[in-house]
């Protein structure tokens, strides 16, 4: 029988059947699998990711409607195979010393101002140093854990002696973002112990051609099987009996009615706090992201480099993302507001039109619009974006629904002082802003240097979310490995919000607060006038670097087999993008 089964109707259930049959017999071989044998299942799907990796991001970017030669490929290769390449790197570096817990020796640990343990997993090797230089990641961990017992709060599931219990996990896979489904399926596997079926979105069930080859060595040795299927499809698999454990990506209320039902039925179990499933369901479900621009003495190349950056976190994947840019948020008396504002509508504008690919699209920018009253109409056939104005807290249309599209919400707050601007934002996003997956903060070094670095943490760490980007896009927290990645911790199934628990994560730290990330104000070589020495050109997932496609290949083919002899020809495409 062929390892992916196609699902055309909702009546092939008996093929269902026989795989979750399959998986059911390896559930409890799984756990046992050593760490020397799991170390060598990654380096194999290394070797089988290789070979596809180039037809898969070709593919992904026709099925979305990136020509061919186009920069914007370069997304779909560092979002797709690139992704998926670096997890097994980092997770094998940190099983062969998972044993005694050697993986966090020499990672840098700091207090916070509120006590809390952030531990510094950006840059970790020599690659990091240089092919994100000035880049850093922080993994804020929650309250109680320190650093006497954070050895006891990282690795559990391979502790010796520790009994594990094998499981039979169903990952719904998102159709939006390539490696979403891959990833989330080795974390169930490699961090959980549990062997895993996915179900891949119809809308880009067409990877099934490039993952198959990709994981057959977990495919073939029984512990993995890929299905295609319509939402019929998922609803019997999230109720088979066979199915322990679910993990989605995707919306609110696909999750909701997988947990309460729909309708009058869904409505009465979750006033009766009786779900209708009652399995574990971690989720990563999207937000309504906030980007925070703080009041500074930006100079115009500053305005300039940062509304590319904003029109990024918007437009990447033509604004299909769950950690997309939904709302801007300005300070209403800086007088660098409007021009920041044109200068992001112009990269918006100057930016390659994209196909409305995913479904229901046009319908969502109708809701915008009409709430909103956007400032031009849509194009009826490309994601050139949606931009309008809003006062805060008063717009449901953009501060309680997730866009998911190409529309953009702008709301000013008051505060001259960059410090009671900031404040006040925070307490904004914390209040009013659907969701905790990310958000996103602009601020010049010199307002940085103004506030304090220990002030500025004080205010963040009040900042509900999963991810908290400096200077950078949160999506880059998706992107990293060692990082873990979903909503801020505290959902419930009744208020689900962002979803529940966390992936990625191969550091494997078991209670991860939040990441923070934080990237160079000023891109290379003009933060040398700065006396700010990182080597960061316009990075690679701009939607205006010029050299994407080419620095997507390169840095898939580095993360394969990596090699001092290789970043020569990185660095000369990085400079020229």
């Amino acid at each position: 029988m062929s390892t992916v089964l196609q699902q055309e109707t909702a009546t092939a259930f008996p093929a269902l059947d026989d795989a979750l049959a399959a998986l059911a017999a390896r559930r409890t071989q799984w756990p046992s699998v050593g760490v020397a044998e799991r170390i060598a299942l990654l380096a194999e799907i290394k070797e089988c990711l290789m070979p596809v990796a180039q037809a898969w991001a070709e593919t992904a970017s026709r099925r979305k409607g990136i020509p061919a030669g186009s920069p914007l490929e370069g997304e779909e290769w560092l979002s797709g195979p690139y992704s998926l390449m670096a997890y097994c790197n980092a997770l094998m570096a940190t099983l062969s010393k998972v044993a005694d817990k050697r993986h966090l020796d020499g990672l840098p640990m700091r207090e916070l101002p509120n006590g809390q343990l952030a531990v510094k997993v950006v840059p970790h090797t020599l690659w990091d140093r240089l092919l994100l230089s000035g880049v850093s990641a922080e993994v804020w961990m929650e309250p109680g854990v320190d650093r006497v017992n954070l050895t006891r709060h990282t690795a559990s599931a391979y502790e010796p002696g520790r009994p594990r219990q094998g499981k039979l996990a169903l990952v719904l896979g998102a159709g939006n973002i390539s490696s979403i489904a891959p990833l989330d399926c080795l974390h169930k596997l490699f961090a959980e112990h549990q062997v895993v079926l996915v179900k891949m979105n119809p809308v880009n069930d067409y990877l099934v051609e490039f993952l198959e080859p990709a994981l057959q060595p977990l495919i073939s040795r029984g512990y993995l099987r890929i299905v295609r299927g319509d939402a019929a499809t998922g609803q019997y698999l999230c109720n088979h009996p066979l199915v322990e454990e679910i993990h989605i990506t995707g919306s609110g209320a696909a999750h909701d009615q997988i947990v309460w039902g729909s309708g009058a039925e869904a409505a009465a179990n979750k006033q009766a706090g009786t779900p209708r499933n009652r399995r574990r369901i971690t989720s990563e479900l999207g937000a309504v992201c906030p980007t925070i621009v703080v009041p500074g003495p930006w100079s115009k190349a500053d305005v300039a480099f940062q509304a590319e950056h904003i029109a990024t976190q918007k437009l990447h994947n033509a604004g299909f993302n769950c950690i997309a840019c939904q709302v801007l948020v300005m300070p209403a008396e800086w007088q660098q507001k409007d021009s920041l504002l044109a200068q992001v509508k112009s990269v918006i504008a100057a930016s390659a039109p994209r196909p409305l690919y995913y479904p229901g699209s046009n319908q969502r920018l109708e809701g915008f619009r009409s709430a909103l009253g956007a400032d031009a109409a849509l194009p009826a056939s490309t994601a050139q974006c949606l931009v309008a104005s809003f006062p805060a807290g008063a717009c449901d249309g953009a501060e309680a629904s997730e866009i998911f599209g190409p529309a953009l919400s702008v709301t000013a707050l008051p505060g001259k002082d960059p410090e009671a601007f900031l404040i006040r934002a925070v307490d904004y996003a914390n209040r009013h802003l659907h969701g905790t997956l990310g958000a996103n903060i602009v601020i010049h070094p010199a307002t940085m240097g103004m506030i304090g670095r220990r002030r500025f943490e004080e205010i963040i760490a009040d900042l509900r979310y999963g991810c908290i980007a400096v200077n950078a896009w949160a999506g880059l927290g998706f992107l990293s490995a060692p990082t873990p990645w979903g909503a801020f911790p505290g959902h419930t199934l009744d208020d689900v919000q962002s979803g529940i628990g966390f992936v990625h994560n191969t550091m494997l730290f078991d209670r991860p607060q939040r990441t923070v990330l934080e990237a160079p104000f000023t891109p290379y070589p003009r933060n040398l006038m700065r006396l700010s020495f990182s080597m960061l050109p316009r990075p690679p997932w701009f939607i205006t670097n010029r050299r994407a496609a080419v620095l997507g290949r390169l840095l898939t083919r580095f993360q394969y087999r990596p090699a001092l002899g290789k970043l020569p020809r990185i660095f000369f495409h990085a400079l020229r993008g």
